[in-house]
């Protein structure tokens, strides 16, 4: 006759479990997590659901259980800490900080370099949107237009030089 395993549900068996494996899972955490008392928090809310649930633990699976229970809190707490900062990050990223005053003003600004580009040569218009708005080099600008890059340099600076006259010489392109 195979003989009984003890149960968790005693005091006894459950206070033996825990002398034995606390102070081990508390380490196998910290050596996870970095911190002893986080570390510490997680083993010890292991072991009170071990208790609320001992009728349903085997007493020869105990330790696999515990281990595996804390290992499976510490990665909850990692993945919930992930949800919170990215919550973080985007209303940090939705808040505009700026007077409804400033705004205005850029969008009145953007119209004017609008403007102000639509009043460009169309060529230098040409390199400044590829070089500004599209971010390509003056080597790329050449060789999509076929003109040398002395050539893109000269309409750059041709259409800075309008531009600011345009919009002041304290704004910068």
């Amino acid at each position: 006759m195979p003989k009984k395993e003890p149960s968790v549900c005693e005091e006894k068996i459950y206070n033996e479990l825990f002398r034995k494996y606390y102070a081990l899972a508390t380490k196998y955490i910290y050596y996870k997590c970095g911190n002893l008392n986080q570390a510490e928090d997680i083993v010890q809310n292991v072991f009170v659901k071990i208790w609320k649930f001992c009728a349903t633990i085997i007493y020869s699976k105990a330790k696999s259980y515990i281990f595996s229970a804390c290992n499976n809190s510490f990665l909850n707490e990692v993945e919930h800490k992930k949800v919170v900062l990215k919550h973080q990050k985007t209303i940090t990223e939705n808040t505009n900080y700026e007077s409804p005053d400033f705004l205005i003003e850029v969008d009145e600004f953007r119209v004017k370099l609008k403007e102000a580009i639509n009043t460009l040569n169309p060529k230098e218009r040409e390199v400044f949107l590829l070089s500004r708005v599209e971010d390509k080099t003056y080597r790329e600008i050449a060789e999509i237009t076929g003109l040398t890059v002395k050539a893109i340099e000269r309409r750059m600076s041709k259409a800075l030089k309008e531009l600011r006259e345009i919009l002041g010489k304290h704004i910068k392109i």
